[in-house]
């Protein structure tokens, strides 16, 4: 099922090739030990409070810079070093597509507004492609910078994968 929202024509799409089950990868995607093994970019930790995977559903975290340069940059932007996240799920389609906006009101200075990110799933024999579509946030800076992220959250997806199948 679906709610309908569109990726920006400037979104950009991460694709990685895993040695793993699609199975797998949506159970680390979806549910609370899963995400709370990975997805965090390096730096941070995260802990769930509220996962209602379905459309409209809300995702709730709370985010922790925990490395020395994370909590320099949190603290230089003027935001806490523990930050509560909300996505609400716009599309839940097991195992092969998630989708979300991420509530975006972390940003001194700037009013609040949703960003997209879509997952896709797709098995391929033994392996399983994964490709997240992540639209541009409010400039350039902060783009590059959540792009990053997301390029490490998935490295940090591999080695997961890797903990539970080896």
């Amino acid at each position: 099922m679906t709610i309908e929202p569109i990726p920006s024509p400037n979104a950009v799409r991460l694709e990685r090739t895993y040695e793993a089950p699609a199975q797998l990868i949506w159970e680390l995607l979806t549910t609370t030990p899963g995400l709370e093994d990975w997805w965090a970019p390096d730096g941070f930790e995260i802990r769930l409070s509220d996962l209602e995977l379905r459309p409209g559903g809300r995702l709730r975290y709370t985010m922790t810079a925990t490395a020395p340069e994370q909590v320099a940059f949190m603290r230089n932007t003027g935001n806490p070093i523990s930050t509560e996240l909300r996505k609400t799920f716009t599309e839940v389609t097991p195992p092969t597509r998630l989708a979300y906006l991420s509530l975006i009101d972390f940003v001194p200075d700037h009013a609040p507004y949703e960003h997209l990110t879509t997952i896709d799933i797709e098995p391929d024999g033994d392996r399983t492609n994964v490709a997240m579509t992540v639209d541009p946030l409010h400039d350039e800076n902060w783009t590059q910078q959540h792009r990053a992220h997301r390029s490490n959250e998935l490295d940090n997806l591999e080695a997961a994968i890797k903990r539970r199948t080896m």
